[in-house]
């Protein structure tokens, strides 16, 4: 059985037992016998969440690992080659053909280098878009909570279940 179902069969019975004319006692005694099920239910789904959650944190955990590791080994490499230009260029070789590669300085294409941007004409420039306004939300319930009235917004109260 599911937790509705559970839990619909434990509404039902309350509701029956409320109708028998039990003292209080009594009423409250078989009520929690008849939880049961829906404690022990509740429980190991609880459990299972607990679960998944740990579950995820260490693929979190261990994504964040191989993206630091990824991240060295593209440094190594870049270092590598930095050391086989600066080979090439102190040998003043411009290639190298083996049977595996062809080692090959090449020019880069042409990049401008800014020195003093204040001096650039505003010909040469271009102005950003501003920013579209966007809502404040901590503003907006303050306003609210304060008692005025915001039009388009309303203070909204959800539920989350906590597992401690």
């Amino acid at each position: 059985m599911n937790i509705f179902e559970i839990a619909s069969e434990y509404r039902a019975d309350a509701a029956k037992l409320e109708d028998l004319d039990l003292d209080e006692t009594t009423l409250a005694d078989t009520l929690e016998s008849i939880s049961g099920d829906l404690e022990t239910k509740c429980m190991q789904t609880a459990f299972v969440a607990r679960n998944l959650e740990a579950t995820a944190a260490q693929i979190k955990e261990a994504a964040k690992a191989m993206t630091e590791r990824a991240k060295a080994l593209e440094n190594r490499a870049e270092r590598i080659r930095q050391y086989l230009l600066d080979g090439l260029t102190l040998a003043q070789r411009d290639k190298i053909d083996t049977p595996y590669f062809r080692i090959k300085i090449a020019l880069n294409p042409s990049s401008v280098q800014i020195a003093d941007e204040s001096l650039i004409p505003d010909a040469y420039k271009t102005e950003p878009e501003p920013p579209k306004p966007m809502p404040d939300k901590k503003l907006i319930a303050q306003a609210l909570k304060d008692g005025f009235e915001v039009p388009g917004c309303s203070l909204v109260r959800g539920r989350r279940l906590d597992i401690k």
